[in-house]
C-alpha cells in the first residue's frame, strides 16, 4: 500500500520533531542548553497524561482543582526540577518503558488475548488461524521483553555510568532501537506468516485507532452521568 505525499510529509515531520526532542533532551540531561526548556520537555509528557485523565472526569470542580494543583505544584517545584534535569528525564524514560511493558505484558496474563492478537483480529475482522494466534502472542511477549529490557538497561546505566552515557542511550538511542525492533519484528513476520496473513502498517494503525476509539466510547458509557434537572 503506497503512501500519499501528505502522509509522507506528516511522517517526515514526526521524525524531525522526535530528532529535535531527543537532541534537546540529551543536551539538557548533560547539563547543557536552557534549563527552563529542558524542564518543560521533561514534564510535558507527564503533565499531558495527567491532564488528559483529569479532563475525562465528569466532575468539573475536581477537574479544575486537579489542573490548578498540578500547575501550582509545577510552579513550586520548578527551581528544584531545574537542578535535577537528568533525574527528570530518567524518570520519564523509565516510566514510559515500564508502562509500555506493563501494557503488553498484562495482556499475556490470564485467559484473555494478547495485545497484538487483539489488533490482528481487528485488522482481519475474522477468526485468526492458530499460526497467527501463536505468532501474535509471541510478538506481544517480544515487545514486552523489549520495553522491560530498555527499562532495566536504563536503570543500570543511571546507577553505574556517568549521566552523559545514560543520556546517550536513553535519549539518542531510544528511537533507533525502537525502529530496529520494528524492522526485526517485520522480518520475523515475513518468515513466520503467509502473505495473506500479513497486515500492512496502515492496517495496523487503523486497527489500533479503531480499538482506542471503541475503548473510549465504552469508558464514556460507563461514566456515570449527572441526573437531569427536574422540569
Amino acid at each position: 500500500m503506497s503512501l500519499s505525499p501528505g502522509q509522507l510529509l506528516r511522517g517526515l515531520a514526526v521524525v524531525v520533531f522526535l530528532a529535535i526532542w531527543a537532541f534537546l533532551a540529551h543536551t539538557g540531561s548533560a547539563g547543557e542548553g536552557s534549563g527552563d526548556l529542558s524542564v518543560l520537555l521533561g514534564v510535558a509528557p507527564i503533565g499531558a497524561a495527567l491532564g488528559l485523565l483529569l479532563w475525562r472526569s465528569s466532575h468539573v470542580l475536581l477537574t479544575g482543582a486537579g489542573i490548578l494543583a498540578m500547575l501550582g505544584g509545577l510552579a513550586w517545584y520548578w527551581p528544584t526540577l531545574r537542578e535535577n534535569i537528568a533525574l527528570l528525564f530518567f524518570i520519564q524514560h523509565l516510566g514510559t518503558n515500564l508502562a509500555l511493558g506493563a501494557l503488553f505484558g498484562r495482556s499475556l496474563l490470564g485467559d484473555g488475548e494478547a495485545l497484538i492478537t487483539q489488533l490482528a483480529r481487528a485488522v482481519h475482522e475474522a477468526n485468526l488461524s492458530e499460526l497467527k494466534r501463536r505468532y501474535t502472542r509471541q510478538a506481544t511477549l517480544a515487545w514486552t521483553l523489549f520495553f522491560l529490557g530498555n527499562a532495566l538497561i536504563s536503570a543500570v546505566l543511571w546507577l553505574l555510568a556517568p549521566h552523559t552515557v545514560w543520556s546517550i542511550y536513553a535519549n539518542l538511542l531510544s528511537a533507533p532501537l525502537l525502529g530496529a525492533m520494528f524492522i526485526g519484528e517485520h522480518i520475523w513476520r515475513l518468515k513466520a506468516l503467509p502473505p495473506d496473513e500479513r497486515p500492512s502498517i496502515a492496517q495496523v494503525v487503523s486497527a489500533y485507532r479503531m480499538r482506542s476509539q471503541q475503548k473510549a466510547s465504552a469508558a464514556d458509557l460507563e461514566t456515570p452521568q449527572p441526573p437531569a434537572n427536574p422540569s
